[in-house]
């Protein structure tokens, strides 16, 4: 492995992969153990010093690549990076009107199933909500393939929101569970 290519290469060159929204997990998994069979930490236990450091430097890349490439959302700021465009979710809370009466509505429907410990409700919820974040990753992702960087900046957005929202939603269920 060569450290150039570990340290300062995107995730994706870092892989092996095209930067592209679509990932194919699978690939992914076996490259990223096939890269860590090459940097672990342990293969460099008796290396001097310097080695050892960079050896974790190395580890510590691939495993953070790795986590931002598996997971859709992390990899959908990421690509936004690389073109270049700032999420700047923090600060930019201008959401479109019918998305956040969406927000209200599912609010209020998973109040309303916590309030009554309606656990089918719940996980209905939790159901359509699934499907609701996968038919806006499939969005996404030709936004993202299609260089629609603004746009792609605002469904990701609206994807932190429902994440969120699941959150909410597991948090109500793991109450019952108690």
């Amino acid at each position: 492995m060569a450290v150039a290519k570990a340290l300062t290469s995107d995730f994706f060159t870092l892989f092996d992969l095209p930067p592209l929204f679509a990932v194919d997990l699978a690939l992914l998994d076996a490259r990223y153990r096939e890269i860590q069979s090459e940097v672990h930490p342990d293969r460099f236990a008796q290396a001097g010093d310097a080695q050892r450091r960079l050896s974790m430097q190395w580890a510590t890349r691939v495993n953070e690549g790795y986590q931002t490439l598996k997971k859709p959302l992390l990899r959908a700021k990421y690509l936004l990076g690389l073109a270049g465009h700032d999420l700047d979710a923090e600060s930019n809370t201008a959401m479109p009107a019918s998305f956040l009466m969406e927000q209200i509505e599912w609010r209020e429907s998973i109040m309303e199933a916590r309030s009554s410990a309606d656990q089918a409700a719940l996980e209905t919820l939790e159901n359509r909500l699934h499907e609701e974040i996968q038919t806006r990753f499939e969005a996404l992702g030709a936004l993202l393939n299609s260089q629609s960087w603004q746009q792609a900046a605002e469904d990701i957005c609206c994807l932190m929101f429902l994440e969120k929202l699941g959150s909410e939603i597991n948090d109500a269920l793991a109450e019952l569970d108690t």
